[in-house]
């Protein structure tokens, strides 16, 4: 009879736990538990992203300052940099831009040429310009 209620009460116990086990995951499974979890996740990146992002300016900082070091920038903290130059609106061509072709926008070698095409009055009646056709 122990026996009996032992093996009954395990396997109540067990049942509870494989419920609850099983509810839980399907809690989690829910779209609104998805979005959450995924909202979560997200601003967690967020955090990571900019926690990396500060690390990389302060290093730049510190490398810049090394640099400006060992290149002697430092030495005149009150020494004003001279005023910018004036820029044109509108400058000269870029240096490795083509130049235009001569004869127009197209160059010379234009094949919409129109001097040169026949018009109707030009053919006879019965031929015709394109000159793959076999009579």
């Amino acid at each position: 009879m122990f026996r009996r209620t032992f093996w009954f009460t395990a396997g109540a116990a067990a049942g509870v736990w494989a419920t609850t086990k099983v509810n839980r995951k399907l809690r989690q499974l829910t779209p609104e538990s998805l979005a959450a979890q995924a909202a979560d996740k997200a601003i967690d990146a967020g955090h990571r992203l900019k926690g990396i992002a500060v690390d990389i300016r302060a290093q730049m900082v510190q490398r810049e300052a090394e640099l400006g070091e060992a290149l002697g920038l430092d030495d005149h903290p009150d020494r004003v940099l001279p005023p910018a130059r004036p820029r044109p609106a509108v400058g000269p061509a870029r240096r490795g831009a083509s130049a235009p072709l001569p004869g127009g926008p197209r160059g010379r070698y234009d094949i919409h040429r129109t001097d040169t095409q026949n018009t109707t009055e030009d053919r006879t009646p019965g031929t015709s310009n394109n000159g793959n056709e076999d009579h």
